[in-house]
Parts: C-alpha cells; structure tokens; sequence
C-alpha cells in the first residue's frame, strides 16, 4: 500500500500543477491537489518502514478523506456545468472533481487494506 500510496499522491501533484501553470490563470488555490499529493507522497515513503507503516498509512487515509471532503463541491458543480448551466471557474470545478474522485478511490482502498490486515491478523 505505500507505493499505491506515493502514486495516488503523484496523481494529485500533477492535478495540481496542471491546474496552476495549464490553465493561464495561476491561481495559487490551484496547488491545493499538489499540496495534498505532497503530503500522500510523504506519508507513503514513510509507510516503507515497517514500523511506522500503520501510522503512516492512517494518517494517509486522513490526508485523503480530507482531500475529498474539501473537493466534493467541485462534484456538485462539475455534475451543473454537465447539464449545460454556467459556473463560475468551471477549470476550477474540474480539478476539484477530479481530485474529489482520486482521493475518495484512494480512501475506499486505504479502508479495503485496513480491513484485510485486521482479518489476517485475526485468523493468524
């Protein structure tokens, strides 16, 4: 799960920094996906160390719900603007969704990981 986790992370640093320099607005809210991905990226590299990997990989989890708690809204818009009415920053609305589906996706799998450890440990 570490590396799942680093991939996820990159996944939200390149939302990030396509949101920021591909859309010529440079709005510094545009890296909020990437300062999320950094974090995933970190957590994920810190979950290697057998030790440390229960902690990091739960603090992850943390790091991606809060990501799709913070993004979900762009889901609302992006859902508007695909039934043809006009938002405000609709670029903004894309990133959001798709950072709101990146982290929701790696949150169900953080949970799914969770729940095989503990069954192995059970029937161990």
């Amino acid at each position: 799960m570490p590396s799942t986790t680093i991939l996820f992370g990159v996944a939200l640093i390149i939302i990030g920094l396509v949101g920021f320099f591909g859309t010529g607005q440079s709005s510094p809210t545009a890296l909020i996906p990437a300062a999320f991905g950094f974090l995933l990226v970190a957590l994920g590299m810190i979950a290697r160390n057998e030790k440390l990997r229960k902690h990091a990989m739960h603090a992850a989890a943390v790091v991606g719900l809060l990501g799709f708690l913070g993004s979900a809204s762009g889901l609302w818009q992006m859902l508007k603007m695909m039934m043809g009415e006009d938002i405000e920053r609709p670029e903004a609305a894309i990133a959001r969704s798709v950072m709101a589906i990146v982290c929701l996706i790696f949150v169900g799998l953080t949970v799914r990981s969770f729940v095989a450890a503990r069954l192995t440990k059970k029937n161990a």
